[in-house]
């Protein structure tokens, strides 16, 4: 679990974290970004892990296919 900084939205900081993950290649291509682990990690309702894997969607990070989940995008 992360300390929140309570000036900005949950959501923003595990997105950062997720993204950093993604950067320095602890979430390689094609890793899957479960919604449960995120919940459970990061201590939050399932709301706000669906705003952090929107944006990252958003930002090209990661793909979602429907019935399969979310992924991270390949480098491209």
């Amino acid at each position: 679990m992360i300390e929140y900084d309570p000036t900005r939205p949950k959501w923003e900081q595990i997105a950062e974290a997720v993204r950093d993950r993604i950067a320095d290649g602890t979430y390689p291509p094609r890793h899957l970004i479960s919604e449960v682990q995120l919940e459970v990690e990061f201590g939050v309702a399932r709301g706000t892990v669906r705003k952090v894997t929107a944006a990252l969607r958003a930002e090209g990070l990661i793909v979602t296919t429907a019935g399969m989940g979310s992924f991270v995008a390949d480098p491209s």
